[in-house]
């Protein structure tokens, strides 16, 4: 870690066993090459189907992240309660969720120099009815105040949501990146304030599919409206994802830059 400038990696929604495979394979050496500092990787779909295991968040962390984020699938798979109530874990869970649900929605990465406050969050537009994500952030601001460097992963289905926090939380944290939607969009930016942005990193699985999904079966669900068992095809895959780097002093994003690595 350089001393006045942070790198933080975020990568999109792993998908399934060959999104996790691919991470193993592509992220160590791209860290490297880029001198990332901190990793944070949304793993809330790594698990074959959906929703994460703890061998999959095992996976991850072993494949280079040093956080995992989640989203909507984060409490499908009842195996992962136990590793989400384990404080020396830093896994999160969105933290708008209810206050009977496992696991925390932030947490401090302690990077010795500096300490980087993490916060999952999830929007409500098209989603589960939860906590306001708006009110829910102010709170959580406050009782992270003393962490320069703040960054939010926003898991969330409505670009003008995603857009309407961003410029909310403009010079009030230092990056935000918006995750779900699974298609990484055009628009990383450091908007007015200096906080880092984009509306949805992409997703880390195969290129050939439906949000990760095998296609023939997602155009089968979405003919027939009738249940379909997903499953996540083979094939190449691409790794997305953002770097933020961040001056380690003011907490301001410096520089965005897209990554999408086949």
């Amino acid at each position: 870690m350089g001393a006045t400038v942070i790198n933080i990696l975020a990568i999109g929604d792993v998908v399934g066993a060959n999104g996790c495979a691919f991470l193993r394979k592509t992220l160590p050496a791209f860290k490297k090459f880029k001198h990332i500092d901190v990793c944070i990787v949304n793993g809330e779909n790594s698990a074959q189907g959906n929703g994460i295991l703890p061998q999959s968040a095992e996976h991850l962390f072993a494949s280079g992240a040093d956080l995992i984020t989640t989203g909507n699938h984060a409490l499908r798979r009842f195996e992962i309660y136990d590793t989400f109530d384990n404080e020396s874990i830093p896994l999160l869970r969105p933290a708008n969720f209810y206050r009977t649900a496992p696991g925390r929605g932030y947490t401090i990465l302690d990077k010795g120099s500096v300490q980087i406050a993490v916060i999952n969050l999830m929007g409500v537009v098209y989603l589960d009815n939860l906590e306001n994500p708006f009110d829910c952030i102010d709170r959580i601001l406050e009782e992270v105040k003393d962490s320069r460097i703040k960054i939010l992963d926003f898991h969330a289905e409505a670009t003008g949501e995603k857009r309407a926090l961003g410029f909310y939380l403009d010079g009030r944290i230092s990056a935000m990146f918006g995750t779900h939607t699974h298609v990484q969009t055009a628009d990383a930016q450091i908007l007015p304030n200096g906080t880092g942005y984009i509306t949805d990193l992409g997703m880390t699985g195969p290129i050939q599919s439906v949000l990760g999904v095998t296609p023939s079966l997602a155009i089968q669900k979405i003919k027939t409206n009738l249940p379909v068992r997903f499953e996540n095809p083979d094939g190449p895959c691409r790794m997305e994802g953002c770097i933020f780097e961040i001056d380690n002093k003011t907490g301001k994003t410096l520089s965005v830059e897209p990554v999408s690595i086949d």
